[in-house]
C-alpha cells in the first residue's frame, strides 16, 4: 500500500478534526492515503533529530516542525524519537521525553505539563479491524495524559487511554484502560497498586 500522489489531500486542520471524530479509516480513503503522505513527512524530520547531534533549542525548532504547533521554551528531549505522523501531537509546559520514545499519533496525543515519559515508551492510538476481511482498515482515538504524570521506561500506552493528573505508570507497563489521578500503576495490563498523597 504505497500511494503517488504528491498534493496533500486534506488540511491538517480538517484531518485533526477527522481524527478527534474517530472517524474510521478505510483502505485506499483519502484518510488512509493522508497518513501515509503524513508518515513520510515525519520521517523525513525525525531522520534529521535522530541523524546528528543538536542542542535543545535545535530540537524544539525540529520538533516544531514536526507537530506544526510551536513547541514550549521548556520542553526536553534526548533523541532518537519515532513518530509515524507528527502532525497530531500537542505537548504541555515542562514535558521531558526520554531517549528512544515511539509515537503512533494519527489519533491523537496530548501530554499535559510537567510530564516524564521514561526510555522507550511507545504511545498508540490506533486499532486495526478485527475481521480479517477488513483488517488493514483503522479505527483511531486518541490518548490523553494530564498533568504531572510520570510514566515509566517501557511502557506501552494504548487507543483512547486517558492518565489522570499526577499518576505514575510503572516501568514496562501495559495501560488499557483509564488511569485515575494520582495513582500508581503497574503491570500487564496495568492495574492501580496505591494511591499517591498529593
Amino acid at each position: 500500500m504505497f500511494y503517488k500522489a504528491k498534493k496533500r489531500i486534506m488540511s491538517i486542520e480538517e484531518f485533526q478534526k477527522k481524527m478527534s471524530e474517530r472517524e474510521y479509516v478505510s483502505v485506499d480513503s483519502e484518510l488512509s492515503i493522508m497518513f501515509h503522505q503524513l508518515a513520510q513527512e515525519a520521517i523525513k524530520i525525525t531522520t534529521k533529530i535522530n541523524s546528528k547531534y543538536h542542542s535543545q533549542k535545535e530540537l524544539r525548532k525540529l520538533f516544531s516542525k514536526l507537530t506544526g504547533r510551536k513547541t514550549p521554551e521548556t520542553f526536553c528531549l534526548f533523541p532518537p524519537f519515532y513518530t509515524e505522523c507528527g502532525k497530531n501531537i500537542t505537548i504541555g509546559e515542562n514535558v521531558f521525553i526520554n531517549a528512544c520514545c515511539k509515537f503512533q499519533d494519527q489519533g491523537g496525543i496530548t501530554i499535559g505539563d510537567g510530564c516524564f515519559l521514561g526510555h522507550n515508551v511507545t504511545i498508540a492510538t490506533l486499532n486495526h479491524e478485527l475481521n480479517p476481511k477488513y483488517r488493514a482498515n483503522i479505527v483511531p482515538n486518541s490518548v490523553q495524559i494530564g498533568k504531572n504524570v510520570w510514566i515509566g521506561s517501557n511502557s506501552i500506552i494504548l487507543s483512547g487511554v486517558e492518565i489522570g493528573d499526577g499518576a505514575v505508570v510503572g516501568a514496562g507497563s501495559v495501560v488499557t484502560k483509564n488511569v485515575p489521578e494520582n495513582t500508581v500503576v503497574i503491570g500487564n495490563p496495568a492495574r492501580v497498586i496505591k494511591k499517591i498523597d498529593a
